[in-house]
């Protein structure tokens, strides 16, 4: 890869110099391609989540131990399903700022690169 395929990319994938916080990470990732995975994880996070709130009422609504140990038991499964989907989420959107990171630094080295076979 030389340089003008490497400041290519950058200029593709970056629209401008960016503050580097979690907003302008979570901003990145809402309006980037992966709009599909993005859809795809909130569904299923909303479906567990609306799971483990019926299992968590239908504990409160039935009156045998049985049950209210199911019901609980079921609640706490759908809530960590919800929870490694999150986890799912946040490493899917940080591959993207991961891969940025790597195409500034190889242009930064390239840029140093030139600098040090000029003098």
């Amino acid at each position: 890869m030389n340089d003008e395929d490497s400041k290519e990319i950058i200029e593709d994938t970056c629209d401008g110099p960016q503050e580097e916080s979690y907003i302008s990470y979570a901003t990145d990732f809402f309006k980037r391609t992966q709009r599909w995975a993005l859809t795809l994880v909130f569904v299923h996070l909303f479906f567990f989540l609306a799971l483990a709130i019926l299992s968590g009422i239908l504990f409160f609504i039935t009156g045998t131990t049985k049950y209210q140990i199911m019901y609980a038991a079921l609640f706490v499964v759908f809530i960590l399903i919800a929870y490694l989907i999150k986890i799912f989420a946040w490493v899917w959107g940080s591959r993207n700022i991961i891969s940025r990171e790597i195409k500034r630094l190889e242009l930064r080295i390239a840029e140093l690169d030139q600098t040090v076979k000029g003098k």
